[in-house]
């Protein structure tokens, strides 16, 4: 496996100053190797999110990682980051030469100032705005374990109304649920940071797991 990786990531690598250069200072190009997820990125070209070689993967590379060797090209979606710059993506996924999901190519392009001449537009001729800032979902590029696990739970702390001590099972279940979704428990010594921010013992915490885990493979069987 690991020189067929090594040679599809070196191959991908070349490309990745050209592709950047033909769209301009408005597009970055980055490449992630998925066998190391805590600084999965081994190539940047262009400076759109603030990716550097050795970050680790954003919430978008975590969900891939999730979904492994069923993971499909994404293309042409919209987020946005923290700052509010709208971007157009694509998530390639790339694999060995046996099938297997070794990391992923990914393609952002600021598209913010395109959608604010399209709204400046559409009020002069009379037509609703068509800006995506607000539509298009908030997506973290360079969080840690920290942030990433706080932000899950605080989205639980907020719809529940109470916060993360206080949780019931299935409040937590669920918490537990989407952190396993984002892949959080992919990063170094995540099982520590959720048990103590869910006030939880990590033997509790990893029976949880077990139940989600054996509850989505019932599922798609």
């Amino acid at each position: 496996m690991t020189d067929s990786a090594d040679r599809v990531l070196d191959t991908v690598r070349g490309l990745i100053p050209g592709m950047a250069a033909t769209f301009g200072r408005s597009c970055e190009v980055v490449l992630h190797d998925y066998r190391t997820p805590e600084r999965s990125v081994i190539a940047v070209a262009g400076d759109v999110t603030g990716r550097q070689v050795g970050d680790g993967m954003s919430d978008i590379g975590r969900r891939v990682l999730v979904a492994g060797d069923a993971a499909t090209t994404d293309l042409n979606y919209l987020t946005r980051t923290p700052g509010g710059t709208v971007l157009k993506s694509t998530t390639i996924p790339l694999r060995d030469d046996a099938g297997r999901l070794i990391g992923a190519l990914c393609i952002n392009v600021d598209v913010t100032a395109l959608g604010r001449i399209s709204d400046a537009v559409n009020d002069l001729i009379g037509l609703p705005g068509t800006s995506t800032d607000e539509s298009a979902p908030v997506t973290e590029f360079t969080a840690g374990l920290v942030e990433r696990t706080d932000r899950i739970i605080e989205q639980h702390e907020r719809d529940a109304g109470v916060p993360a001590r206080a949780f019931d099972r299935g409040t937590r279940v669920a918490a537990i649920r989407d952190l396993a979704n984002a892949a959080v428990f992919e990063m170094r010594g995540a099982a520590a940071v959720v048990a103590a921010r869910l006030d939880v013992s990590r033997a509790g915490l990893y029976n949880d797991l077990r139940k989600i885990r054996e509850t989505l493979d019932a599922v798609s069987e």
